[in-house]
């Protein structure tokens, strides 16, 4: 099973306004297996693979049956202003946020601009 979703930038953050989409690929033994979920908007944040690939402990190592796609959504939101650079997914943007965070929050804003064209 295929779903596509979407969270909004959460409140006070460089996200704030965005509307990021998202594809799910929800596996045969789920819950007990946790959902395939990644990107289809551009994103530059630590945690999430220039492809749109997530780095999450939920999506992987600490999934239970207990957590539904709704944990997941606000997961994901918490995630966006709480990035863990300890352990990134793309480098770059763990470095800039660390080193440059003004930089950062420019390219954060670009990916919120482009999460307005409709596709």
């Amino acid at each position: 099973m295929q779903w596509h979703g979407i969270i909004l930038g959460p409140d006070d953050s460089p996200w704030e306004g965005g509307i990021f989409k998202l594809h799910f690929k929800i596996p045969d033994d789920y819950p007990n297996s946790p959902p395939e979920v990644k990107f289809l908007s551009r994103m530059f944040h630590p945690n999430i693979y220039k492809n749109g690939k997530i780095c999450l402990d939920i999506l992987q190592n600490q999934w239970t049956a207990m957590y539904d796609i709704a944990s997941i959504l606000t997961s994901l939101q918490v995630l966006l202003n709480n990035p863990n650079t300890g352990s990134p997914a793309n480098t770059e943007a763990a470095m800039m946020f660390d080193k440059n965070p003004d930089e950062y929050t420019r390219k954060v804003e670009e990916c919120v601009e482009e999460s307005f064209v409709i596709s």
